[in-house]
C-alpha cells in the first residue's frame, strides 16, 4: 500500500486517483476525514503521532507526508522556527531508535512543530523491513533544512534523495505556491519532475515544444477577461505559506494571451470564457465558469484581481496571472476579488464608483488548488476553506508521484473548471 501521513482532504489521494492508484490516509481532522470519505478515499481517523507503526510494517510500498504547516507558515506566528532545533533533535533521535518526543514536546513553543518529526518514526520502523520503496514529502519552504536532515538519514539507508523548493505554477497549477519537497527512492535515481510551464511561454525548439505559459486564474476558472493591462500590486512577501513577491517581467496584458489565440475579450467588458481552441486542457472554459464570472460586477474600465489574504501586504494578482499562495486563517474566507481602478480620468471627469470586494467561493478556491469543481468538500465555510488552504495541489502532487508509481501524467486529467 501507499501510506499517506497527515492526509488532509485528499490532495495526494486525488493525484494518485488520477494516476490509477490509491493510498491509505491517516488524518485526525473530522471534516477532512468526511471530505475524504465523500471522495471515496481510504482513511483511518487517528492522531499520526499516536498511531502505532506495526500495522503498516511489511506492506508499505510508498510513504507520503505533509505535516501540518501552521507552526511554520507565514500565515501564523511561525513558532516552528523557534522550535526548529528541537524538531531536528527529535528527527535525529527517532532515526537512531530513541523516542525523545515527550521531553522535546514539553519544550516546544508550538506543540504542532514536532509533528514534522513524525514521518521519521514511521520511516525508521519501516526501514527495518526494507520499506518503503519510495518517499514523497511536502511542506512550506522554511522546512527545507529539516528535509535535508531527513535526506542525510535516507541516503545512509540506501535511498537516492532530492530536496529543494518547487513552484507549483511551473507544473500547471494556477497559483505561485512554493513548497519544500523531498523525493526519495530505493530503486531509481531521483530527480525533480521537469517543469511543464514557465512564466513566459517558450517557443518550440530543436527537441520539441517549449513550456506553456503559467496557467492564469482566468484560464483555470474558465473565465475570459478584458484585454486592458492591469497593474499588479505585490508588496512584502517571502518564504512560507503567505504572500510572496511575484517575479518581475511577467505583468502582461491579456492582449498577449489574445494574440496567442488563448483568450478573447468580451465587448461588454464582462469576464467571459473564450471558445478558442488550443488552450491548456487544464483551463478549458465551461458554463459553470461563465455563471461564476457573472457575479463579478461589470464596471467600465475596472478590472478584477484576487487578494490572497487580509494582511496589510497581501499579494494582489490580476486574473491574467496565477494567484498568489492561498491560505485561510481563523476567519472562514480571507481571499477576495477586488476591483483594480482604471487610469486616472481626464480633468473634470467623474470616476465611477469602485465595486465592492467579493469573497472567493470554495469552488473557485478549490479550482485554484487544482481540485475538481465538484470536489465533495465537507463542513461549514471555515472548515472547508481551512481544508483547501492546507491541501497539496493535486496537479503538483501528480507530477511528484508519477515517476514513483511508473505512470505517465496526462494533462487532460486536470481539466479544472469543467
Amino acid at each position: 500500500m501507499i501510506l499517506d501521513l497527515f492526509a488532509g482532504p485528499g490532495g495526494w489521494s486525488r493525484a494518485l486517483g488520477v494516476l490509477g492508484a490509491q493510498d491509505l490516509g491517516l488524518e485526525w481532522d473530522e471534516w477532512a476525514c468526511k471530505t475524504r470519505n465523500a471522495a471515496g478515499q481510504l482513511t483511518i481517523r487517528t492522531d499520526v503521532a499516536l498511531y502505532p507503526t506495526w500495522p503498516v510494517i511489511g506492506r508499505t510500498r510508498g510513504l507520503i507526508a505533509s505535516p501540518p504547516c501552521q507552526a511554520w507558515s507565514m500565515a501564523g506566528k511561525r513558532l516552528g522556527l523557534i522550535d526548529q532545533p528541537l524538531v531536528h533533535q527529535a528527527v535525529a533521535d527517532l532515526a537512531s531508535g530513541r523516542d525523545s518526543r515527550e521531553r522535546l514536546l514539553a519544550a516546544c513553543r508550538d506543540e504542532r512543530s514536532l509533528l514534522a518529526a513524525e514521518p521519521m518514526r514511521y520511516l525508521r520502523a519501516l526501514n527495518v523491513a526494507g520499506e518503503p520503496e519510495w518517499v514523497a514529502m511536502e511542506e512550506v519552504p522554511d522546512v527545507l533544512p529539516l528535509w535535508r536532515q531527513y535526506a542525510a538519514v535516507l541516503r545512509a539507508w540506501g535511498f537516492s534523495v532530492w530536496t529543494g523548493i518547487l513552484n507549483a505554477a511551473d507544473y500547471g497549477v494556477p497559483q505561485t505556491r512554493r513548497r519544500a519537497i523531498l523525493l526519495a527512492s530505493r530503486v531509481r535515481t531521483v530527480q525533480p519532475p521537469p517543469p511543464t510551464h514557465a512564466q513566459i511561454a517558450e517557443p518550440e525548439g530543436l527537441f520539441g515544444p517549449g513550456r506553456a505559459r503559467w496557467v492564469s486564474m482566468a484560464q483555470a476558472l474558465g473565465w475570459g477577461a478584458t484585454d486592458r493591462p492591469v497593474p499588479t500590486v505585490c508588496a512584502g512577501g517571502g518564504p512560507g505559506g503567505g504572500a510572496e513577491p511575484f517575479p518581475s517581467g511577467s505583468r502582461k496584458a491579456l492582449s498577449t494571451a489574445r494574440d496567442r489565440g488563448t483568450w478573447t475579450p468580451h465587448p461588454d467588458n464582462r469576464l467571459r470564457p473564450s471558445g478558442r481552441e488550443g488552450a491548456d486542457p487544464a483551463a478549458r472554459p465551461s458554463a459553470q465558469g461563465e455563471q461564476a464570472a457573472d457575479r463579478l460586477v461589470s464596471v467600465p474600465g475596472w478590472s478584477w484581481s484576487l487578494r490572497s489574504n487580509n494582511q496589510a501586504h497581501a499579494t494582489v494578482r490580476p486574473l491574467s496571472e496565477p494567484a498568489g499562495t492561498l491560505f485561510f486563517g481563523h476567519r472562514s474566507n480571507e481571499c477576495t476579488w477586488v476591483a483594480e481602478p482604471p487610469a486616472p480620468p481626464a480633468r473634470d471627469v467623474e470616476s465611477p464608483a469602485a465595486p465592492a470586494p467579493i469573497r472567493i467561493t470554495a469552488r473557485e478556491a478549490g479550482i485554484l488548488q487544482t481540485f475538481p469543481a465538484d470536489y465533495p468538500w465537507a463542513g461549514n465555510k471555515g472548515q472547508v476553506f481551512s481544508q483547501i488552504g492546507n491541501a497539496v495541489p493535486p496537479r503538483l502532487a501528480a507530477h511528484l508521484l508519477a515517476p514513483h508509481i511508473g505512470k505517465t501524467l496526462n494533462p487532460d486529467d486536470f481539466t479544472l473548471a469543467a
